[in-house]
C-alpha cells in the first residue's frame, strides 16, 4: 500500500512564518483515511514518514496532524501545548472514564501521579519481587513439555495475577483474569474501530459487534467493582496501591469520588494488563522465532545463578535478556499509536497547528524507521549494547512515553518482564505448532493474532 500523491505544502502563512503539513492522498468521502488505517494501519502510518515531518490526515470529518519523527514525536510529549486528548483517549473513554489518570490533564492528573507514584518508585520495586518469582516459575511449572500453549490466554493470566497480587493485594483472579483476557480483546477491536472511523450514533444500534461490544465493556466495568467491593467488605488496609487510593483525598482534602476511585483501579488493572500481556505474546513469538537469543538468554541466566532458579534479585545481571525485551518493543510495541490535542494556537517542527487539533502518531513507525536504526527491521538486541546505544537518535525508542505522561510503571513493567523471559527461556525452547498464526493483530494494542506453542524441555 502507498501513500497517494501527497499534495504539495502550501506556501508559507504571511502572518505566522508557519508552514501547512501537507495532506496525506487516497481518502475517501465520509471515511477520510480512516478506511486506510482499519485496512493497513501500520504500513500507513509508517509510510507517512516518506511524505512529510508533519501530514495532514482526515478521520470522518475531523483533520488530524501526524508527526512523523521522533524529535517532533519527543517534543510533541513534552509541550504543554498539547494535552491527552483526541481520537484515541475518546475512544478509551468507554472504557478508561474521564476521571483516571490515563485520561487527566491539569492539576487532577498531578495529584493522581502522586497518589499512585509511591508504588512504583524504584525502592519500591523489590517488595515485588517474590511474587514476581512465584508467578514466573508457576507458568513454568503449570505447562507441560510436549502440550499446546495458548500464548493469549497464558500471557494475560500472569500479567493480570501479578498486576492484582503486588498492587491489589488480590488472591482471586484466575476466573477474573480470564474473563479480563476475553473481554479485554473485544473492548480494544471495538474501541480502535470507533477512532478511526467515527461514526457516532451509529455505534448505538443494536447490532451484534455493538451489542458484543457493550457486553465486553460491562462486564470489565463489573469486575472492577467486584475488586473494590471485596476489599471494602474485608475491611483490611494492606500497604498497597488500593488502599491508597480508597484513602485518597481530593485538593479540597475530601475523600476522592467513587467513580474517581473506579477509574483508577481500571486504569491499574486493564491497561497495564493488556500491555504487558501484549508484550509477554511477542516475547514468546521471540523465543520461539530466534532460537539464538534464546539460547543466549539460558546460558546469560545459568551464568548468573550457577543453576539456581532465576531470582528478581538476578534481573539486574541479565543484560541481554533485558536488551531482548527492548528489542521485542521496539519492534512490535503494546501501543503502537498515540493521540494528543493543541489547547492553544502553536506549532510542531515549524507547522502550524491550530487550537483544538488532534496530532496522531506511531511509536511503531518511530522505531522501525530506518533513518533512526540500521538493519531497521532486523531482530537485533545488541544494538542497545553500550558501544551501539548512542547511536539511537533521542525519542527513537520511547516505549514508556516522556514527560509528565511517562509510565509510571515503567520499572515495574521491565522488571516482570525480564523475570518471565529468564524464567521461560532458561526451562524451555518453543516451537509453533499447527494453527498458530503469529501475524500482528491491530487493535488499541499490537498483539499475535493467534500464537499456539509447544514447550519443549531444554
Amino acid at each position: 500500500m502507498t501513500v497517494e500523491s501527497v499534495r504539495p505544502e502550501a506556501p508559507v502563512t504571511p502572518e505566522s512564518g508557519l508552514r501547512e503539513a501537507p495532506l496525506a492522498g487516497g481518502g475517501v468521502p465520509l471515511l477520510g483515511h480512516g478506511l486506510k488505517l482499519l485496512r493497513d494501519p501500520l504500513a500507513f502510518m509508517s509510510q507517512l514518514r516518506d511524505h512529510g515531518d508533519v501530514v495532514r490526515l482526515k478521520l470522518g470529518p475531523k483533520e488530524v496532524y501526524a508527526p512523523t519523527t521522533p524529535d517532533l514525536t519527543g517534543a510533541l510529549a513534552l509541550n504543554p501545548d498539547f494535552v491527552i486528548a483526541g481520537p484515541l483517549w475518546e475512544s478509551l473513554e468507554a472504557l478508561l472514564g474521564k476521571e483516571g489518570v490515563a485520561t487527566a490533564n491539569g492539576p487532577r492528573h498531578r495529584r493522581q501521579r502522586r497518589t499512585i507514584q509511591p508504588a512504583f518508585r524504584l525502592d519500591a520495586i523489590p517488595g515485588y519481587g517474590p511474587i514476581m518469582e512465584e508467578e514466573a516459575h508457576a507458568l513454568t511449572e503449570r505447562w507441560q513439555p510436549g502440550e499446546t500453549i495458548d500464548c493469549t490466554t497464558e500471557s494475560f493470566r500472569v500479567a493480570v495475577r501479578i498486576a492484582a497480587r503486588c498492587l491489589l493485594r488480590g488472591d482471586f483472579m484466575d476466573e477474573r483474569a480470564e474473563r479480563l483476557c476475553v473481554a479485554l480483546a473485544t473492548v480494544f477491536r471495538g474501541m480502535y474501530r470507533r477512532m478511526v472511523v467515527p461514526l457516532g450514533p451509529l455505534y448505538n444500534l443494536p447490532l451484534p459487534p455493538n451489542r458484543k461490544f457493550n457486553a465486553a465493556l460491562a462486564d470489565l466495568h463489573l469486575l472492577v467493582d467486584e475488586i473494590i467491593a471485596e476489599r471494602r467488605a474485608s475491611g483490611q488496609k494492606p500497604d498497597d496501591l488500593l488502599t491508597a487510593l480508597l484513602e485518597a483525598k481530593d485538593d479540597n482534602g475530601d475523600p476522592i469520588g467513587e467513580q474517581e476511585i473506579h477509574d483508577q483501579v481500571v486504569a491499574i488493572v486493564t491497561p497495564g494488563s493488556e500491555t504487558v500481556a501484549s508484550t509477554i505474546m511477542w516475547l514468546l513469538q521471540v523465543l520461539a522465532e530466534h532460537p539464538e537469543h534464546a539460547d543466549r538468554v539460558r546460558d546469560e541466566v545459568e551464568s548468573v545463578t550457577g543453576g539456581r532458579p532465576v531470582a528478581f534479585d538476578d534481573v539486574r545481571s541479565l543484560r541481554h535478556t533485558n536488551n531482548v525485551v527492548v528489542e521485542a518493543m521496539r519492534l512490535r510495541p503494546a501501543v503502537w499509536i498515540l493521540t494528543r490535542r493543541a489547547v492553544t494556537d502553536t506549532e510542531l517542527g515549524g507547522y502550524r497547528i491550530p487550537a483544538g487539533a488532534d496530532i496522531v502518531y506511531s511509536p511503531y513507525a518511530v522505531q522501525r524507521d530506518p533513518k533512526s536504526y540500521k538493519g531497521s527491521l532486523d531482530f537485533d538486541p545488541d544494538r542497545w549494547l553500550p558501544e551501539r546505544v548512542k547511536e539511537v537518535p533521542k525519542y527513537a525508542m520511547s516505549p514508556f512515553s516522556v514527560g509528565n505522561r511517562k509510565c509510571p510503571s515503567d520499572h515495574f513493567s521491565m522488571a516482570q518482564l525480564t523475570l518471565i523471559t529468564a524464567a521461560l527461556a532458561t526451562k524451555y525452547r518453543f516451537e509453533q505448532v499447527a494453527g498458530s498464526n503469529d501475524g500482528t493483530r491491530v487493535g488499541i494494542t499490537l498483539r499475535p493474532h493467534k500464537l499456539l506453542l509447544r514447550p519443549v524441555l531444554r
